[in-house]
């Protein structure tokens, strides 16, 4: 059978990875696993992603209450993100990344513009989640700012790619106190992060 309009496509998609799976994934977390795999083709997934206890409840309570804001540390993730869902929501999309003034910080301080941006994004009123793609010192200044209180987020989506300081970065993101997801070991990148924030809207919105 040929598959050609697209939610039929993303249907016998999902129906194939979810007979694929070589272990149980619970109810909960099912939808961002899927919706991982589906963007990747990677089944390694269903194993590194990793979930604090109270992960999808948070996030999704404060993305149905509206005046939400979605923080990304890249162009790419913020492009990825369903628009249309978040308006749904009344949810924000922001990304700091390229504003002038981060940059002209970064440089006098000697220090990331993924490191501004997130101490920018603390200032956010109301609930925030913080999804991470790319930089792993957004995630360190964001553990950072947690362990001190300055952030009490709604979620922390913590899924850089690479090799240095990657991985640290992620298990710091554990211990910090904050609810989480993270994708353990190297593997990662901005269009996890998007799909990760999708699944978490599709499961309110759809």
């Amino acid at each position: 059978m040929t598959f050609t309009e697209p939610g039929a496509i993303e249907k016998r998609s999902m129906e194939i990875i979810e007979s694929e799976l070589d272990a149980p994934v619970s109810e909960e977390i099912k939808d961002v696993v899927l919706r991982v795999i589906h963007c990747t083709a990677d089944f390694d997934y269903a194993r590194s992603l990793a979930f604090s206890a109270n992960a999808v409840k948070n996030a999704r309570q404060a993305l149905a209450a509206g005046n939400c804001t979605v923080v990304t540390d890249t162009r790419m993730a913020y492009s990825g993100i369903n628009k249309a869902a978040a308006a749904k929501l009344g949810c924000a999309i922001r990304c700091f990344m390229s504003d002038e003034d981060v940059a002209a910080e970064a440089k006098e301080r000697g220090c990331t513009r993924a490191q501004v941006s997130m101490e920018r994004a603390a200032k956010i009123e109301g609930s925030v989640i913080f999804a991470v793609g790319n930089a792993p010192t957004a995630l360190l200044a964001l553990a950072e700012m947690a362990r001190e209180g300055r952030i009490k987020p709604a979620l922390i989506i913590g899924v850089p790619v690479g090799f240095v300081n990657v991985v640290e970065s992620k298990e710091e993101i554990t211990a910090c106190g904050a609810e989480y997801i993270v994708a353990r070991g190297r593997k990662g990148g901005s269009n996890v992060a998007a799909a990760i924030v999708n699944a978490l809207m599709y499961g309110i919105t759809r």
